[in-house]
């Protein structure tokens, strides 16, 4: 099972879209996902504070800012 981490910030509207489609396609294939808050792991902060949200899947960055569904999907089902 894949390890999908969400990289995120509160009040931040592109990670609120990208927890959206996080949560319809992993609740398609049977997955779920982490969700670590900036504001509260300095490491993360320094290296993603321009680029959340992120999507990290096996500690791999994914996408950046915006989460496509299908290219998501394609990446958790190999």
């Amino acid at each position: 099972m894949p390890e999908i981490l969400l990289v995120t910030k509160a009040g931040c509207h592109l990670c609120e879209a990208a927890e959206q489609v996080l949560h319809q396609v992993c609740e398609e294939l049977g997955l779920t996902f982490e969700k670590q808050f900036i504001e509260n792991n300095p490491e993360l902060a320094h290296q993603y504070q321009e680029e959340v949200p992120v999507v990290l899947i096996n500690r791999v960055q994914h996408s950046a800012w915006r989460v496509d569904a299908a290219k998501l999907r394609a990446a958790l089902s190999k």
